[in-house]
C-alpha cells in the first residue's frame, strides 16, 4: 500500500447515527493507512464510536475534535444520536449540527496545519459545502449507500422531495467530489448516470465495500460471549442452521409485528438469534409503549433453539459465524453489505429510506436476496414467514449460490488491484495533489 502523502490533513464530519459513523470510520482507516492525517469531529456522546479507530492509529496522524452538540427545539435534551429518535429527526439533526459552522471556522483558522479537504456525510451536505467554501477547501460528500439508490433519488425523486432533503441532495451534487460505499461491479451503470448529473466534474469514487475495522469485533461482553458459545454448539450439530433476525438501530416494531415475527420463528422450528432494539422510551417521542416488546412466554417456549438479545448485539461476529445461514433484515445498506460479505442469505423486509431501493437492487437485479415483506407498518403473514425462514437454510437455493459469487466479487474489488482498491488510491492521490497545490500557492 503506497504512502502517497505527508502532511495531507482531512477533516471528517460524520452524521450521528451508527450506520453512518461506522462506515466513515472505516474510510478514515483506509486513508490513514495510505499516509494521510485525519481529524474527526464528533459530539461528546458519540466519541466512543471512534475507540477502535483510535486504538489502531497514532495520535500524530489521527485526532478528534469534540464539540458540544448544539441545542435544537425539536431534539430532546441530551439526545445526540439518531438511535434515540425516529427517522423524521434527520433534518433536525442536520440543522442542529449546522450551528457548528462558526466553531469549526474558528478551529480551522487557529490550527497550525489546517485541513486541505473536508469529507462530510451526505446527510450533512445541506451546510458542509458552504463551510468548505468559507474555508477555501473542497468538500467531499461521503455516500453511505449505493449508486442505484442515489441515482433513483437524484434522477427520479428529487422534484418530489421535501425542501430539507432536496437541499442536502443538491449539496451532495455541488460537492467537489463523491465517495460511495459501493463497488463498480454492481453499480457501474448507475455511477455513469450520476456522473452525467455532475456537470462540473467527474470526481466520483466507489471504494466499497469498506471492511469494518477489526477492533469492532472485539468488544464482546459476557452476555455476547455466551451467544457466540451457543452458536458454536449449533455448528457442531449441523452446518448452517441458524437464522439471524435484526432490523438495525433505527427500527422498532409494533405489537402486531412483534407477534407475527415471534409466531413465525416459533412455527418455523429453526434455530435463531433475534435482536430486539431497546424501545425509544422516556424521550416523549414514541407514544406506543408496546413497540419492540417480546410477546409474553415466547422466550420460554423457544429456549432450546432460540436466543433473544435485547439491545446491542455483536452483529459482525454473529453473521460471520459458520452456523448462521440466513438473515432477516430491514436491508439498510450497511447491514446488507455485512450479510453479503458473511455469505449469508438475505431475507429482505424493507421499511424506510434507502431500504426499498437496496431491496430492488439485491432481489430484482442481482438475485441475491428474497423479499419477504415490505413496509414500516406492514404485518407479515406469520405462517408464510415461517415457511420462508425454514426454507432459507436450504443450501442449494439459487439466491444463496449467487450470494456466494457476489461475495467473491466484492472481496476481489477491495483487494490490491481491484476496482475499489484502485479507486481508494485514486481518491488519496487527488487529495494529495490538492495539498501540494495549496503549498505552492502559499
Amino acid at each position: 500500500m503506497s504512502n502517497f502523502s505527508n502532511g495531507v490533513h482531512v477533516l471528517m464530519i460524520p452524521f450521528p447515527a451508527s450506520g453512518h459513523i461506522f462506515p466513515l470510520m472505516d474510510l478514515a482507516h483506509q486513508i490513514l493507512l495510505r499516509g494521510l492525517t485525519v481529524t474527526i469531529m464528533v459530539t461528546p456522546k458519540n466519541l466512543h464510536y471512534l475507540n477502535s479507530l483510535l486504538s489502531l492509529h497514532s495520535s500524530s496522524n489521527l485526532q478528534t475534535l469534540v464539540l458540544p452538540f448544539p441545542s435544537h427545539s425539536s431534539i430532546p435534551h441530551g439526545v445526540q444520536n439518531m438511535q434515540d429518535v425516529d427517522i423524521s429527526f434527520v433534518p433536525d439533526f442536520a440543522a442542529a449540527l449546522s450551528k457548528l459552522h462558526d466553531p469549526l471556522v474558528n478551529w480551522f483558522e487557529n490550527h497550525v496545519l489546517p485541513p486541505t479537504a473536508i469529507v462530510s456525510d451526505m446527510l450533512l451536505c445541506s451546510w458542509t459545502p458552504l463551510l468548505a467554501s468559507r474555508l477555501g477547501v473542497p468538500n467531499v460528500c461521503f455516500v453511505v449507500t449505493n449508486a442505484h439508490t442515489v441515482s433513483s433519488w437524484w434522477v427520479n425523486d428529487l422534484d418530489s422531495m421535501p425542501d430539507c432533503y432536496k437541499k442536502l441532495n443538491l449539496g451532495c451534487i455541488q460537492s467537489w467530489g463523491l465517495v460511495f460505499n459501493s463497488f463498480n461491479e454492481i453499480d457501474n451503470q448507475k455511477l455513469k448516470l450520476i456522473k452525467e448529473e455532475l456537470t462540473e466534474h467527474d470526481r466520483l469514487w466507489a471504494v466499497g465495500p469498506l471492511l469494518p475495522i477489526k477492533g469492532r469485533l472485539s468488544s464482546i461482553g459476557d452476555e455476547q460471549y455466551q451467544v457466540m458459545s451457543w452458536l458454536d454448539s449449533c455448528n457442531k450439530k449441523v452446518g448452517k442452521s441458524v437464522v439471524y433476525v435484526a432490523f438495525g438501530t433505527q427500527i422498532t416494531l409494533t405489537k402486531q409485528q412483534m407477534e407475527a415475527v415471534a409466531s413465525a420463528l416459533e412455527e418455523s422450528m429453526v434455530r435463531f438469534i433475534w435482536v430486539v432494539k431497546e424501545p425509544m422510551k422516556g424521550l416523549g417521542i414514541v407514544d406506543d409503549d408496546d413497540r419492540n416488546v417480546v410477546p409474553p412466554g415466547f422466550e420460554d417456549r423457544v429456549a432450546e433453539r432460540g436466543v433473544v438479545i435485547k439491545g446491542w448485539a455483536p452483529q459482525l461476529a454473529i453473521l460471520g459465524h459458520p452456523a448462521v445461514g440466513s438473515y432477516l433484515t430491514h436491508c439498510g445498506w450497511n447491514s446488507a453489505l455485512e450479510g453479503i460479505l458473511a455469505g449469508v442469505l438475505l431475507l429482505a423486509w424493507p421499511m424506510q429510506a434507502d431500504h426499498f431501493h437496496n431491496t430492488a437492487l439485491l432481489v430484482d437485479e442481482l438475485g441475491v436476496a428474497v423479499r419477504v415483506c415490505e413496509g414500516l407498518e406492514t404485518v407479515p403473514d406469520a405462517s408464510k414467514l415461517a415457511r420462508t425462514l425454514s426454507g432459507s437454510l436450504t443450501m442449494d437455493l439459487p439466491e444463496r449460490i449467487r450470494t456466494k459469487k457476489l461475495r467473491k466479487t466484492a472481496l476481489d474489488s477491495i483487494r490490491e488491484g481491484g476496482s475499489s482498491y484502485k479507486a481508494l488510491d485514486g481518491f488519496v492521490e487527488q487529495l494529495s495533489s490538492l495539498s501540494v497545490m495549496n503549498r505552492e500557492e502559499k
